[in-house]
């Protein structure tokens, strides 16, 4: 498999959130509906514009989110939970809101987040004494020698 990218893993995520929104709702059992099914004559149905479905995600699909659902076990919470909401494309307000950040800090930790799952992803994990600033400047520079 080629190097890991932000990009690639940005990608990755975004479509986890789109796979896990496309799947249908978790239901209470026990609830269900007693009225008869309506059938729509021809009458009804002129002028209306078809509802259109979207397809259910595939198994692979699904098995693909999982995988990176789990690449957020690697983050802080609060990092992990910025990253999810930007993959469900949050705007940065609502974003600084929910975890008490302001605009940039938010980018600045969802940027980090990001670049940390890449470097895990390619097999390494930057030393705890390295800045945050180094982990997203290097993550797509992997392939490189970086001296540690």
């Amino acid at each position: 498999m080629t190097e890991w990218t932000m990009a690639r893993v940005q990608d990755r995520v975004e479509s986890a959130a789109d796979v896990f929104a496309q799947l249908p709702a978790v239901k209470p059992t026990g609830y269900f509906n007693a009225w008869p099914e309506y059938f729509h004559g021809f009458a009804d149905q002129v002028g209306q514009e078809p509802e259109m479905k979207r397809p259910r995600p595939s198994p692979r699909q699904i098995t693909e989110a999982e995988a990176a659902m789990l690449w957020l076990r690697w983050l802080e919470r609060d990092d992990a939970r910025i990253v999810w909401l930007r993959a469900n494309r949050q705007p940065w307000k609502k974003i600084g809101w929910e975890v008490g950040l302001s605009r940039p800090a938010a980018n600045r930790h969802w940027q980090y987040g990001v670049a940390l799952i890449t470097w895990r992803l390619n097999g390494r994990v930057p030393s705890s004494r390295r800045s945050r600033r180094f982990v997203v400047e290097n993550a797509d520079r992997l392939s490189r020698k970086i001296i540690l």
